[in-house]
């Protein structure tokens, strides 16, 4: 294909490409049909990379044209295929129609799960707590028996020192009684 003569510093004559412009009218009008067949030909085949819906319907054509082919080849692979692909198709809707079920029994076990540490805690506290006031009560008894104790070691003290100061008594008065008993013999 030629391009327009544009006047160059090589001479008037030479075209972009480098070949030479031809002076026939003819052979104008030929290369001018070449480029107008050439330009069609262009949009024509840009026009049908840009039409979508008729590229996917061809596509769906071969598609189907391939697996009548095969079919008629191989018929059980076709219908085993064509089965494995309902199968996955009907598991697919099954999951899809049961996913409401699985999230709410997923929450309900999370829920369980949750109460169930938040019970352990409670009783883990509470068991602390029942701990720390057996300890207390523990203690507090402890005290008191110590302090019973000293009570009871206190009163064994005093009433021995009574004992002591009745038997001191006792025995002064006895004392007392024999001398006078010596004097009055």
């Amino acid at each position: 294909m030629s391009t327009p003569a544009s006047p160059r510093p090589d001479g008037p004559d030479r075209t972009t490409s480098g070949g030479t412009t031809p002076n026939d009218p003819d052979a104008i009008k030929a290369d001018i049909e070449a480029t107008r067949e050439q330009l069609s030909r262009t949009v024509d085949e840009l026009s049908h990379r840009l039409d979508v819906p008729e590229r996917a319907k061809e596509g769906a054509y071969r598609a189907r044209d391939t697996a009548v082919e095969t079919y008629r080849e191989n018929p059980p692979a076709v219908i085993g295929a064509g089965a494995g692909a309902a199968a996955l198709l009907g598991l697919l809707v099954w999951r899809r129609l049961t996913r409401d079920r699985r999230i709410a029994e997923r929450r309900a076990k999370r829920a369980v799960r949750h109460e169930a540490k938040v019970t352990a805690a409670r009783r883990a506290a509470a068991e602390k707590a029942a701990r720390r006031t057996a300890r207390r009560n523990a203690k507090a008894a402890r005290r008191t028996a110590k302090a019973a104790q000293e009570r009871a070691r206190a009163a064994r003290k005093a009433a021995a020192a009574r004992r002591a100061a009745t038997a001191k008594r006792t025995a002064k008065k006895a004392q007392q009684t024999r001398r006078a008993m010596r004097r009055t013999k």
